[in-house]
């Protein structure tokens, strides 16, 4: 009897034995065995506004400096063009011309001149009332054989010219009563409307050389110093919005899964240790050149990489551009 029981303590023995064994080998087997989480790596993204010109020059003030925030409308950069000034002046002397030039079209003569016409005139009359004297005298002696014809055509041509000069500087003073012609007061008009568009556009330009933030945000880059010189569109500063801050991934898409536009993620910020939830805004296919990966040896396809934001649903306080987001995803 006694040899029995102890036979069954050695079974039951063995038996524990082999249990911890087969769990012990289960445990390993899992570890060994279990889906390998693949970590989603991303980073924090924000828009950045450069800042630059239309007119070229020397950078003459900085008004704000880097990591200072700024508002909408906060002057930035004042640029001394000395090219624009006198730009400026060419075209406010032309103005000037052509509305001098515009008034007196529609103004017509001044009253000397028009005496003058009238004086000019009257003189020519005389000198027709003389001219057509002379010509009768010297009709009637040709008729009588006393001139030749020659003088007599001489003297025809010379009441003629008078006529004509006569009408001639009754024209001129006719001009000078009514003024300049519709056609010469539309073009002075013109020249003061091209001269004040000329003056319009310079004035564009002159406020180019104060440039304004777009944007509230802070300044993250100043490329020139003070008194350096900087060309049309060169950039001056660089400005963050860090109230419209998004996190951008790379995904392979065999491990896209469930990511669906307008759905919800969590996701680990080392930098601020805390978890925040994300919502997807945006999925696109990144270039095939540089994205394309064989999934298998044997390659069933080739899994293309695609670009994932996702947008906080709250706001993250602290959250700077370029910190990480970490996101796993099991495959089974």
């Amino acid at each position: 009897m006694k040899q029995v029981s102890e036979s069954n303590r050695n079974l039951q023995v063995a038996l524990i034995g082999f249990a911890a064994v087969v769990v012990i080998i289960f445990i390993i087997g899992w570890y060994v065995y279990k889906p390998e989480p693949i970590v989603i790596q991303g980073s924090a993204e924000v828009n950045e506004i450069r800042i630059s010109g239309k007119v070229p020059g020397r950078i003459d003030q900085l008004f704000a400096e880097e990591g200072q925030f700024v508002n909408v409308g906060d002057t930035l950069v004042l640029i001394d063009s000395p090219e624009v000034n006198a730009k400026l002046a060419q075209a406010t002397a032309a103005k000037s011309a052509a509305m001098a030039q515009n008034q007196k079209a529609n103004k017509g003569a001044r009253s000397e001149d028009i005496e003058g016409a009238y004086e000019m005139w009257q003189k020519a009359e005389i000198g027709v009332d003389i001219a057509k004297k002379s010509f009768d005298r010297v009709e009637r002696l040709y008729e009588k054989g006393v001139v030749t014809a020659q003088n007599r055509d001489e003297v025809e041509a010379k009441y003629k010219a008078a006529v004509a000069t006569s009408a001639a500087a009754k024209s001129q003073y006719n001009m000078a009563i009514k003024g300049a012609r519709d056609e010469d007061k539309s073009a002075s008009s013109a020249l003061v409307d091209q001269a004040m568009g000329a003056i319009q556009e310079v004035e564009a330009f002159l406020s180019e050389t104060a440039l304004l933030s777009p944007i509230s945000g802070q300044i993250t880059e100043v490329f020139p110093a003070r008194g350096e010189l900087v060309a049309t569109g060169a950039p001056i500063m660089n400005i963050v919005d860090l109230n419209d801050i998004w996190f951008s991934f790379n995904v392979r898409e065999d491990l896209l899964g469930d990511m669906k536009m307008d759905k919800e993620i969590e996701v680990t910020i080392p930098a601020l240790n805390q978890t925040a939830i994300l919502k997807i805004t945006y999925i696109k296919a990144l270039a095939s050149y540089a994205t394309w990966k064989v999934t298998k040896a044997t390659g069933q396809f080739d899994a293309k990489t695609f670009e994932v934001r996702a947008k906080p649903v709250a706001p993250i306080k602290d959250l700077r551009p370029g910190m990480s987001a970490v996101m796993e995803k099991v495959i089974k």
